[in-house]
Formats: structure tokens, C-alpha cells, sequence
């Protein structure tokens, strides 16, 4: 097809890349002089439906797309080659080298390099992530990103091509469902037809993995679906919490967005402050039960003993005593002497009754923990608080899991999980100080729970 013109405007210099129904190839547009990258679909013996409707969207996506690090879209017209009819979509040319092509030359890449491509295309998913509405590459891969520039220590300039595999959130209208991208770089839920932009998340940890062991994700190891690539690197243990964190299997355990990605990348967990209690201490009295993506973990109830009950009582008993003063003063100056009788009621109401509501507080909290269960339900959308005691059940308004900004940890305190204006807390004062509830161990593995689902890093919050 060398040196043939399409449109009367494009002539075409030499073929990049081929495949089942379609080809690229290098034209340079006589209009403007400038080189530029046809794709071209073919009606011939290897074309399917499916693919013209990828295409197609492929074209309409890039035309609402304006971003430096993604392919311009420049046109989009009919084409009748000696090899057959078909589209063609012309997009602006990026002359670099692909990461698959970088690394079979034989250039490695230092962990600091690692890191800025990382940065660099989880701006680029960010964007993508943000439209309206939400752009999922799905094809994320050594050979779709091309670097070129590299210069001292800066990695190059970074761009993200091949949108064939695009889906958009307006695309997922209708029955059918086309499952595209590469074995070994594909997240399990991709398998299933099912996209969102964890997915892409996913993708982009596993072509780092291929970039920092040099060997395709497929070719690894694997539990449970995990990719075991942990033997085949010398990282900081940082960065390879965070890539375990972006290749999770189970959506509802991996990063799940662009934004949550940087933060965790530039806040690593492990300098939060808080140790990396990684599973469940042995006895604890937690119950974690996990069936796909959804996660419940139950926090059951520990009886009362002699000590929290006899130290309940005294607070109670010295609370009410506090109260009860007023009232003894106020009998005794009883007899014609209404100013002081107004007095005395004056403070009865601002003191007597707040500190018996405090006494019966401390032994109604006391009494109510002892019995009360709480389970958390985790899925990929939200999360959900339930307080159940065996005569009634309160459940809290649920937490979106895109809506979630902190998960705040205090020593010894609580857990706090912030979304907007609502927040849940888990491990309350009273019932630390008498140590009803969570221990230590357990508040700081279910920290880390929590912060593996919702891909929120762990605040620390200081004791003063």
C-alpha cells in the first residue's frame, strides 16, 4: 500500500502495525505536511461486527478527547483498497518507541523511572476517569504507551494510544457485551464483560510489573488469582505494597481510582505511623466472611467482667451523689426564702441533671456494648454500619466508596471513615477505657482492612 493516497490527501509511506481485520499505517497528509497515524478496518475474510462497532466508538471517543498525551483525532472517512473496503480514522502521529519496543532493545527502568510512568499515566487515567462520561481504556499495556525524550533523570514524555478497546459509561446501553483486551494485563472482572476504572488500575500495575521484572504478567506465578512477582524484584517493600494494592483480583480490595493511586503512591502506608498488621490477630473475636467482592466482617460482643462492672457502678453511684447536693441544699433552705429556692432550681437543672445523665450514660454504654455486635458491609459501591443488639438493630446511613476522603486512625481510640458530611466511628472512648471492644492489634488490622478496600491511605491522628 506504499505511496497510495487516500481522500485524495493522505499518502501512505509504510505500514506500522497488522492484525485480524486491521492494519496502521504512516501517511503524511499533503495538506499540511505533517505525518500522521490511519488506522484502517478492512471488510475482508477476518472482519467481524463487533469490530466495526469498537471502531467506530474508537473515532467518536477521541473527537471529544484533547489531552498532549493522547492521539488527536483528525478525520474519519470511507476507504475502497486492493485489499478491500472499509474505514479509516486518521489521528495525529506521536514518533516514539512503545515500552514493549524499549525494553526488547534492552533499556531497564530504575524504580525512580517506574515511579514518574506510573505518575505520569495515572494523570492520564484521571482525565479519562473524569469525563463525562467516564472514558475506560481497557487496553492498557507495554506496547499501548510510548515514551520517547528521556533526558537526565526524567523518564521521557509519556503517552497512552490505542483506544480500539475504549468504553465509555454511554456505551454499556444494550444486551450485548464485548469482552476486549490482553490476557495477562486484563483484570478478572474484565473477563466478565464488566468495566470500571479500578480496571484500568489494574492494567497499569500489571505493565509496571512487566516493566520491573521483565517478564509478561502471564508468565508469573499466581495465587488466587494474585500475581506472585515479589521473587523477581529488588524493590522498596513501598512500592511493592502498592502494586499489590493496584493488581488486587477482588475489586472491592484494589485501588479504585487514578486520584486514590497517586495518593497512596506518594503516601506510602507503611510511614503512616501505624504498623502493618497484616492479618487477623490469632483469637480475636472478629468475623470476616468474603464472598466475591462483598466483605462482612462482624465485631461480636464481649460479656462484661467483675472489674468493668464494679468500676461502672462507682462512676454511676459518684455522678448521681454529685447530683443529689443541690437538691439536699435546696431542701434545707426550703422554708420562705423563694430567692434561694430559685436559685437551687436554677442549678439543679444546669447541674443536676447533666451530671445523672452522665451516670446513667456510663452505665447504659457499659451495659450496651456488652451485648452489641456490629457489622460492617463492604462491596464495591459502598459501605454499610449496623449495630444489632438482641432486642433491637440500628442501621447507619451507608457510605459511598467513591465518596470516601479519610479513614482516620487514632491510637488506642477509634477509626474514623469520612465521606462528605457523614462519617463512621468504630471503637468508642468509653469503651476503650474499659476495654469492652477491639484491642489494639484488632483496631490496627481492620485499619488496614479498610484502607485496602477503599484505597484510602491511613491518617494517623496524634494522641494530643
Amino acid at each position: 500500500m506504499a505511496n497510495k493516497v487516500l481522500k485524495e490527501r493522505y499518502v501512505i509511506e509504510k505500514q506500522l502495525s497488522k492484525n485480524a481485520g486491521r492494519r496502521t499505517v504512516l501517511a503524511q497528509d499533503l495538506q499540511t505536511q505533517e505525518l500522521v497515524a490511519i488506522k484502517l478496518l478492512i471488510f475482508n475474510e477476518d472482519f467481524e461486527w463487533d469490530n466495526l462497532k469498537l471502531f467506530e466508538r474508537e473515532a467518536q471517543t477521541l473527537q471529544l478527547l484533547s489531552h498532549p498525551a493522547i492521539p488527536r483525532y483528525l478525520d474519519y472517512f470511507d476507504v475502497d483498497t486492493s485489499i478491500g473496503k472499509g474505514f479509516a480514522l486518521v489521528q495525529s502521529y506521536i514518533p516514539a518507541k512503545s515500552l514493549e519496543e524499549w525494553l526488547k532493545s534492552g533499556r531497564t527502568f530504575s524504580e525512580e523511572e517506574v515511579k514518574q510512568l506510573a505518575k505520569a499515566l495515572l494523570e492520564i487515567l484521571r482525565y479519562l476517569h473524569g469525563q463525562q462520561p467516564q472514558v475506560i481504556h481497557r487496553d492498557i499495556k507495554p506496547s499501548n504507551i510510548l515514551l520517547e525524550n528521556r533526558s537526565g533523570n526524567s523518564v521521557g514524555e509519556v503517552y497512552l494510544v490505542d483506544f480500539g478497546s475504549v468504553n465509555t459509561l454511554a456505551a454499556k446501553k444494550g444486551n450485548t457485551i464485548t469482552v476486549v483486551g490482553t490476557y495477562g494485563y486484563m483484570p478478572p472482572e474484565q473477563f466478565g464483560g464488566r468495566n470500571v476504572p479500578a480496571s484500568d488500575l489494574y492494567s497499569l500495575g500489571a505493565t509496571l510489573i512487566y516493566l520491573v521484572t521483565g517478564r509478561h504478567p502471564a508468565d508469573l506465578p499466581q495465587d488466587n488469582l494474585s500475581i506472585q512477582f515479589e521473587s523477581a524484584v529488588n524493590l522498596n517493600p513501598d512500592l511493592i505494597d502498592w502494586l499489590k494494592w493496584m493488581t488486587q483480583p477482588s475489586l472491592n480490595r484494589r485501588l479504585a481510582s487514578a486520584e486514590e493511586a497517586l495518593k497512596a503512591l506518594e503516601n506510602p502506608r507503611q510511614k503512616t505511623g501505624i504498623s502493618a498488621v497484616r492479618q487477623k490477630p490469632f483469637g480475636s473475636r472478629i468475623q470476616v466472611n468474603k464472598n466475591g467482592d462483598n466483605v462482612e466482617i462482624f465485631i461480636l460482643p464481649k460479656m462484661l467482667s467483675f472489674w468493668n462492672v464494679f468500676c461502672g457502678l462507682i462512676l454511676m453511684f459518684s455522678m448521681f451523689s454529685f447530683a443529689l447536693l443541690p437538691v439536699a441544699s435546696i431542701i434545707r433552705a426550703i422554708h420562705g426564702n423563694l430567692e434561694l429556692i430559685f436559685l437551687f432550681v436554677i442549678l439543679l437543672l444546669f447541674l443536676s441533671l447533666p451530671c445523672g445523665m452522665i451516670g446513667f450514660w456510663i452505665l447504659w454504654e457499659l451495659l450496651a456494648t456488652s451485648f452489641r455486635s456490629t457489622r460492617l458491609n463492604l462491596n464495591q459501591k459502598q459501605i454499610s454500619l449496623t449495630y444489632m443488639w438482641p432486642w433491637w438493630k440500628r442501621q447507619e446511613t451507608p457510605l459511598l466508596k467513591k465518596d470516601i476522603s479519610q479513614l482516620i486512625y487514632k491510637e488506642g481510640l477509634w477509626i474514623q471513615i469520612i465521606a462528605g458530611q457523614q462519617k463512621y466511628t468504630l471503637y468508642s472512648l468509653i469503651s476503650y477505657y474499659f476495654h469492652i471492644t477491639i484491642t489494639h492489634p484488632e483496631i490496627e488490622w481492620l485499619a488496614h482492612e479498610l484502607s485496602e478496600w477503599s484505597g484510602v491511605p491511613i491518617t494517623v491522628e496524634d494522641e494530643n
